[in-house]
């Protein structure tokens, strides 16, 4: 380990101030574009010891457990940056992914996230002899940062972190680490524990007793099933009620999948028959329902029930019909697509390349490309633009506060 003193030169992807050495680039977390910063390096990783120039974006975070301290989370890494940077800085990821893949479309401004919306944390969880530890990783570490404060969670979840803790804690019975997942919904917190060591008899009691005795829990499940449930945990989407399945996923804010629906739905216009691909419970099909026929395809099963269940009980909607398919192996094609006068497809990280092909030799007039990771939604553009469609818009989306994640909705037309 050496020490040394670098002007950073750039924010990089991750976050990290990033500065070019003669020996390759040097990454320098909680650091700055344009400060002066002596650093413990150890290879291409670099430490701050000390700031001699400090940056004009900096600003002071707003929670206790973020920064480079031993003792703080890794759950946010930009708090210290100003909120147009910062902005600037998750827009131009989007810019940069679709460029490299020669594509410079328009791109809109930035919808930004707003403190107290996340509606959905995942926890990480772990009993020691002196406590229960109950927060997020330590940035690049396994070690778990217990949180007495979260700013990125709703008050709904952060007002009930001592009622967390409980409900924990009880399901804790070894020193394993494990997952807790909460969201929010209307009749209350969904727990969702994956990673846990299988719970005897006695151990599921104790916990069912503990949740009894607590106010404002829906209901825990362990692994996808569910060990108790007071109330269903219910999900709005665009007017409908729908049942979050165990463990299942859902948009991290409302504030973001309303924008992400509004921009979908008024890309669709006036089609009278849509394909959902990745369709999820729902999130796009059952608004989408609202106005046109809908086939809802998504390879998970308790997902997929979940969305038919909902459309069946639902008032006012076109015909919804539902298939449990895995459209990574098993795409839907240019044939049965065509038949649809517009899709909607929301894969996971990893895109959709293989339905983007078959996509791309359909014919359908109108797309609407919903993703998490720009660089293969960059892909995935970049398969349909060589197939003749058109990017009409790209809307960046920053449902992941002060992270570097951001969401983009591009809306494509033949």
């Amino acid at each position: 380990m050496s020490t040394e003193t670098v002007t950073i030169q750039r924010l990089g992807a991750q976050g990290h101030g990033i500065v070019h050495g003669t020996d390759g680039p040097i990454y320098v977390p909680f650091a700055l574009p344009g400060e002066t910063v002596a650093i413990a390096r150890n290879g291409n990783h670099g430490t701050v010891m000390s700031t001699t120039t400090t940056s004009p974006d900096r600003i002071a975070p707003l929670c206790r457990h973020f920064g480079p301290d031993s003792d703080a989370c890794g759950g946010c890494s930009l708090q210290h940056l100003a909120d147009a940077p910062y902005h600037a800085f998750k827009r131009q990821l989007v810019v940069d992914a679709l460029k490299s893949r020669g594509l410079e479309p328009e791109i809109g401004d930035l919808l930004q996230a707003k403190p107290h919306q996340r509606r959905r944390v995942t926890f990480s969880v772990r009993r020691t002899e002196k406590e229960l530890l109950l927060g997020f990783n330590r940035g690049e570490s396994h070690t778990i940062i217990s949180i007495a404060e979260c700013p990125i969670a709703s008050d709904g979840i952060v007002s009930r972190l001592q009622t967390i803790r409980r409900l924990a804690a009880a399901l804790s019975v070894t020193a394993q680490p494990w997952r807790l997942t909460v969201t929010e919904t209307l009749t209350g917190l969904d727990l969702a524990a994956e990673g846990l060591k299988a719970l005897s008899d006695a151990e599921r009691r104790a916990v069912v007793d503990c949740v009894l005795q607590l106010k404002g829990i829906a209901r825990v499940s362990i692994a996808g099933d569910i060990l108790v449930e007071p109330q269903k945990p219910l999900l709005d989407f665009g007017g409908v009620q729908v049942v979050l399945p165990p463990g299942g996923f859902t948009q991290a804010t409302r504030e973001a999948e309303e924008a992400m629906a509004a921009l979908v739905l008024a890309h669709l216009g006036k089609a009278k028959r849509v394909a959902d691909l990745f369709a999820g419970a729902g999130t796009f099909a059952l608004r989408i329902a609202r106005q046109a026929k809908v086939h809802a395809v998504e390879s998970d099963p308790k997902a997929i029930e979940a969305l038919d269940q909902a459309a069946r009980r639902a008032q006012g909607l076109k015909p919804v019909t539902v298939e449990r398919r895995d459209l990574f192996r098993r795409p839907l094609t240019a044939q049965e697509l065509k038949v649809y006068d517009a899709v909607v497809f929301d894969p996971p990280r990893a895109g959709a390349e293989e339905q983007v092909k078959e996509l791309a030799r359909s014919g359908v007039k109108k797309i609407a490309a919903v993703s998490c990771n720009p660089l293969t939604l960059a892909r995935d553009l970049a398969l349909l633009t060589a197939a003749g469609y058109r990017i009409a818009h790209v809307a960046p989306i920053n449902q992941f506060l002060w992270s570097t994640h951001v969401e983009a909705v591009a809306l494509l037309e033949k």
